[in-house]
């Protein structure tokens, strides 16, 4: 097993919901604020640690990556562990320097008027929309080093409009630290089960369809 990658993966995850969430939790800059901080952690993470650990810091896009054939198991075990430990630790310290949970800590919930149908169907197309751009993009190896720009503005675009419908998590690690840290596990089987489908999803097409011909 990778420890350089295992650590990266950890800091990485540690880091988006620290930021992303704790964004979320301390209002700064409303919707498009939150969006920032998420786009900016996986842009910069991504050059970073991109060459450590492929920055998947997000349980679905290592799912997507083993499913298209990028990681082995053991890899992908090892990055589940880290990535969803990343998150609750990070979930906690963000509670801690808040002053307890009050806040939400940034928890990805559905807004009212939005059904688990409705929003895991969200959940499924917004994952898909990031994990298609990290392979077109950097496992394609055709956008160079302008790859985490790409990955970074999808999250972003992602949240902007998926973030007042069901928080726009993409991602089971930064839906399970809030949930667990704050109490708050509604509907928490959509965030888990929406972004493992948008990521095979989204695998599936480029191995199968839109993987450049070497």
């Amino acid at each position: 097993m990778n420890t350089k990658a295992l650590v990266a993966e950890f800091i990485g995850t540690f880091t988006l919901i620290f930021i992303g969430a704790g964004a979320g939790a301390i209002g700064a800059g409303g919707l498009v604020g939150v969006a920032l901080a998420h786009g900016l952690v996986v842009l910069g993470f991504a050059y970073a640690y991109g060459h450590i650990s492929g920055t998947h810091i997000n349980p679905a896009v290592t799912f997507g990556m083993l499913v298209g054939k990028q990681i082995d198991v053991a890899t992908a075990v090892g990055y589940w562990v880290v990535q969803f430990l990343g998150g609750i630790v990070g979930a906690f310290v963000l509670s801690f320097v808040l002053g307890g949970a009050d806040s939400g800590l940034g928890a990805t919930v559905l807004a009212s008027g939005v059904s688990p149908v409705q929003g895991i169907v969200v959940e499924i197309i917004l994952t898909f929309f990031l994990v298609n751009a990290i392979f077109n993009t950097a496992v394609s190896g055709k956008a160079g080093n302008l790859a985490p720009v790409a990955i970074g503005l999808t999250l972003a675009f992602s949240i902007l409009m998926g973030g007042p419908l069901t928080g726009a998590s993409l991602n089971p690690a930064r839906t399970l630290g809030p949930a667990i840290a704050s109490g708050n596990f509604a509907d928490i089987w959509l965030y888990f089960v929406g972004p493992l489908v948008g990521a095979a999803a989204a695998a599936l097409l480029y191995t199968g369809l839109l993987k450049p011909n070497k």
